[in-house]
């Protein structure tokens, strides 16, 4: 298998914890988790704020444990009683340390002024009345709004 932190020992809340304080250093002024609604009730994402200029704005940074479980599953070839578990278990450690990473560089390009916060997490501006990002509305409407300029024939 080729993917980074497919075999990752560093627990769900350390990668969660080490996320917070990167998005705080950052300057994320509010920081939450979100978890999901089923039976699991499963750490899914964060949800921050931060200023841009003087408008607070904010994004939610999903953590899709469930995909990753399905390319790790997919490599079984002879599951034991426990390998289900097992494989769950280790794709959220794999997950969410995949987004540790991510935001670990994503700081790092921040504090040395070569992108500012907003442009590597304009993706994820969250609009809690509809409940998506902006990237998942942008996908809603085919990607339209990145067309507008083009004069139709």
């Amino acid at each position: 298998m080729n993917l980074r932190n497919y075999t990752s020992s560093v627990s769900v809340e350390s990668s969660l914890s080490n996320i917070q304080r990167l998005l705080a250093q950052a300057g994320a002024t509010h920081i939450s988790t979100l978890y999901s609604s089923d039976d699991r009730h499963e750490l899914i994402g964060v949800l921050f704020q931060i200023n841009v200029g003087k408008l607070p704005m904010t994004f939610r940074l999903p953590s899709k444990v469930e995909i990753v479980y399905h390319h790790l599953w997919e490599d079984i070839r002879r599951p034991k009683q426990d390998t289900q578990k097992r494989i769950r278990e280790q794709a959220a450690r794999t997950a969410w340390k995949l987004l540790y990473d991510w935001v670990s560089i994503q700081v790092s390009m921040i504090k040395l002024e070569q992108v500012e916060a907003m442009e590597v997490f304009l993706p994820y501006a969250y609009d809690p009345q509809r409940d998506q990002t902006f990237f998942q509305r942008l996908k809603e409407t085919g990607f339209k709004q990145l067309a507008a300029g083009k004069t139709s024939e």
